[in-house]
C-alpha cells in the first residue's frame, strides 16, 4: 500500500473508531433511561388492559408486573440484557462500517491512487529517469493531472535527448578537431583536454584532468603563456617550438580567459595549432624565390655585362665580339631553359593537371630518351647500355615518361666522369616496372639524399651550372612519377656513383 493510502487508511480507522466509541458511549448513557421508560409504558398499557377486562391490580402486583416486563430475574434480581436490541445495533454498525469501507476504497482508488502514480513518476524524473510514465486509463478529473505529468516527462526526455545529442556533437567536434584544446578551471585545475592535445605531448587524460596545470609535464613556454593570461586577463597568441617524437614541431598557441556574462572568472581556454608544415612551406617559398632570383640574376648579369661591353666598342673587334656573342647566346639559352622548366613545373603542380595515360612500351620510351641525350654523351666520350624486355608495358603518359628518363640520363651524364658508362636496366617486379639508371659519377653524400628532389637543390652547384642544369630536373621527375602512381628512389656512394630507380605500374602482370 502506498504511503498516502496508508495515511488515509489509518485516518479512516481512527475516525470510525472515535465515531463508534462516541455513539456507544451515548447509547450506554441513554439505554437505561430508555428501557425504564419503555417498561413503565408497557406496564401501564397492560394494567389498563386488565382494568378493561375487570381485573384490578394493587400496587404490589403492579410493581411485580413491571419487574417481570423489565426482564428482572426473580432469583438474581438483575435485569436481563436486551439481546434483540443489541443484535440489531451490532448489525447496523457492521453494515455502516462495511459501507464506509467500500466508499473509502472507492474514493482512494479514484482520487488517491492517481496521486501515488504521479508521485512515483515525479520521483523517477527526479532521479533522471525521463522514460518514466504514469499509467492511468480511468476517466475523471485525474486524467488531466496524469496527462500533465506525462507531458512534463516527455518534454524532459526530449530535452535530455537534445542535450545528449549536442553533448555528443561537441565531444566529437572537440575530440576530432585538428588542433589541441585544453581548458583550465577557475582554480587552475585542468578541466578538459582533447585527444589531439594528449597525443601531441604523449599524455593520458587521467594524468591531467583535475590536476593543476603547473603540476603536470607541460612545456615551460605553455605554462608561462597561461600564467600571463591569468595575470593580464587578456587573450594572447604566441608561436612556440615543442619537442615531439624526437623532433621539433612549431605550434601557434592562442590562450584566452573565459569570463561569464556577470564578469566572473571561469578559467582559461588554450588552442594549439600545429603550423610546422606551414612554416616549412613558407621556408620553401622563400628559398624558391631566393633561388629563382639567384638563378635568373646570373645569366641576366652575364648578358647585360657582355652586351654593355659590346656597346662600349668591343663590337668593332670581330674576335672579341664573336666570343661575347657566344657567351650571350649560351646564357640566354640557360635563361630560356630555366624559364621553360619553371613553367613546366608550374603546370605539373597546378591543380587539375591530368596525364594522358595509355599503354606505353618501356623499351621504346628508353630508346627515345637515349637518342635525345646521345649528343651530350658523345661529347664526353660516354657509352650507354640498355637492358629492357621488349614486351614490358606500363600505364603512362608517353611524352612525360620520356621526359622523366631524359632528365635522369642528362643528370647522370652531367655528374659522371668522362669516358665512363651509364646503364639502364628495366624489369617487371611485383606488378610494377622497375627501371634503374646507374652512373659512375661523383656520388651523393648520404646526408644530402633527403633533399635531392627539392627545387634548385644541387649537390655540386658549380658542376651543375657548368653543365647547363637549372636545378629543377629532379623536382620535375619526382612530381611526374608521383602523378603516375609510382615511386622514385636513389642509392649512392660518394665517389663511386648513383642509382636512380623508378617504379611505374604495369599495364598487366607479366608471366
Amino acid at each position: 500500500m502506498k504511503p498516502l493510502r496508508k495515511k488515509l487508511f489509518v485516518s479512516f480507522l481512527l475516525i470510525m473508531g472515535l465515531t463508534l466509541a462516541g455513539v456507544l458511549f451515548v447509547l450506554a448513557q441513554l439505554l437505561p433511561v430508555y428501557l425504564d421508560h419503555e417498561d413503565d409504558r408497557a406496564a401501564e398499557d397492560l394494567t389498563e388492559l386488565l382494568v378493561d377486562k375487570g381485573i384490578v391490580l394493587n400496587k404490589e402486583e403492579q410493581a411485580e408486573l413491571k419487574e417481570r416486563l423489565s426482564g428482572v430475574s426473580p432469583e438474581t434480581g438483575n435485569r436481563q440484557p436486551p439481546v434483540g436490541f443489541l443484535s440489531m445495533l451490532a448489525v447496523t454498525f457492521a453494515a455502516a462500517f462495511l459501507v464506509a469501507a467500500m466508499l473509502y476504497f472507492r474514493m482512494t482508488d479514484r482520487y488517491v491512487h492517481p496521486i501515488d502514480l504521479v508521485t512515483d513518476t515525479a520521483l523517477e524524473l527526479a532521479k533522471g529517469n525521463y522514460r518514466a510514465r504514469a499509467e492511468w486509463g480511468s476517466p475523471g478529473m485525474q486524467v488531466g493531472l496524469i496527462s500533465a505529468v506525462n507531458a512534463l516527462a516527455r518534454n524532459l526526455q526530449d530535452m535530455e535527448s537534445m542535450r545528449e545529442t549536442e553533448s555528443e556533437r561537441l565531444e566529437t567536434l572537440i575530440g576530432h578537431m585538428g588542433s589541441g584544446l585544453i581548458m583550465i578551471g577557475r582554480s587552475s585545475e585542468i578541466a578538459m583536454a582533447n585527444s589531439f592535445f594528449l597525443d601531441q605531448f604523449g599524455l593520458k587524460e587521467g594524468d591531467l584532468v583535475g590536476r593543476s596545470y603547473k603540476a603536470v609535464q607541460l612545456p615551460s613556454a605553455l605554462v608561462g603563456l597561461i600564467d600571463a593570461v591569468q595575470t593580464e586577463e587578456k587573450p594572447r597568441t604566441e608561436q612556440m617550438d615543442v619537442e615531439q617524437g624526437g623532433g621539433i614541431v612549431t605550434m601557434a598557441v592562442y590562450a584566452a580567459p573565459v569570463i561569464s556574462s556577470h564578469g566572473g572568472w571561469l578559467g582559461i581556454v588554450v588552442v594549439m595549432h600545429d603550423i610546422t608544415e606551414l612554416i616549412r612551406l613558407e621556408r620553401v617559398r622563400k628559398d624558391f624565390v631566393a633561388n629563382v632570383s639567384h638563378e635568373l640574376r646570373t645569366p641576366v648579369t652575364s648578358i647585360k655585362g657582355f652586351s654593355e661591353t659590346l656597346l662600349d666598342g668591343a663590337v668593332h673587334d670581330p674576335k672579341t665580339a664573336v666570343q661575347f656573342l657566344e657567351i650571350i647566346h649560351r646564357e640566354s639559352g640557360r635563361l630560356e631553359a630555366l624559364i621553360e622548366d619553371l613553367l613546366d613545373l608550374s603546370r605539373i603542380e597546378k591543380e587539375g593537371f591530368r596525364l594522358e595515360l595509355t599503354d606505353v612500351n618501356v623499351h621504346g620510351v628508353l630508346q627515345q630518351a637515349v637518342r635525345i641525350v646521345s649528343g651530350r654523351m658523345k661529347e664526353r666520350g660516354m657509352q650507354l647500355f640498355l637492358h629492357c624486355p621488349e614486351n614490358l608495358e606500363v600505364k603512362a603518359d608517353e611524352n612525360r615518361l620520356v621526359q622523366i628518363f631524359v632528365n635522369l640520363v642528362v643528370n647522370a651524364v652531367a655528374y659522371s666522369k668522362p669516358d665512363t658508362d651509364i646503364r639502364i636496366t628495366a624489369e617487371a617486379s611485383g606488378g610494377m616496372a622497375r627501371i634503374s639508371v646507374e652512373d659512375h659519377g661523383i656520388g651523393i653524400p648520404e646526408q644530402e639524399l633527403s633533399r635531392l628532389f627539392e627545387r634548385f637543390y644541387r649537390v655540386d652547384r658549380a658542376r651543375s651550372r657548368d653543365s647547363g642544369g637549372t636545378g629543377l630536373g629532379l623536382a620535375i621527375v619526382k612530381h611526374l612519377v608521383d602523378l603516375h602512381g609510382g615511386t622514385i628512389g636513389v642509392e649512392s656512394r660518394l665517389g663511386e656513383g648513383s642509382v636512380f630507380t623508378v617504379r611505374i605500374p604495369l599495364v598487366r602482370p607479366m608471366e
